[in-house]
């Protein structure tokens, strides 16, 4: 069964870091998808946070996230990570990864996607 697997949220305080880990079945990485993270913060729309191509390192960051967040991927262990640090009170969503067959992308509506389980990450003192 081809599966993603999201983990590591929890509640932090403002300022404090987390790295999330999204585990992926070996199809995944085997045909070369990209790995997409997403957020949706509670009354809000989902948005694209970061995405890499474990194929070949690649890496994107929408919006301003890229100033404190960082993907990174490990393929020996299907797993890509997202460390986050200097976190905000608005950084509260559950976070979701996804596989795109098509490379990164944001799409909503991007064909072929794989959505995972979120993890939700609570900051709040």
């Amino acid at each position: 069964e081809v599966q993603l697997q999201a983990s590591g949220g929890g509640l932090v305080q403002p300022g404090g870091s987390l790295r999330l880990s999204c585990t992926a079945s070996r199809f995944i990485f085997d045909n070369d998808y990209a790995i997409v993270w997403f957020r949706q913060a509670p009354g809000k729309e989902r948005e694209g946070v970061s995405c890499i191509s474990p194929s070949d390192g690649s890496t994107y960051y929408m919006g301003d996230t890229k100033y404190r967040f960082t993907i990174s991927s490990d393929n020996a262990k299907n797993t890509v990570y997202l460390q986050v640090n200097r976190l905000r009170p608005e950084d509260t969503a559950v976070y979701y990864c996804t596989a795109e067959p098509i490379g990164c992308t944001e799409a909503p509506d991007a064909s072929g996607r794989i959505w995972g389980q979120g993890t939700l990450v609570t900051v709040s003192s």
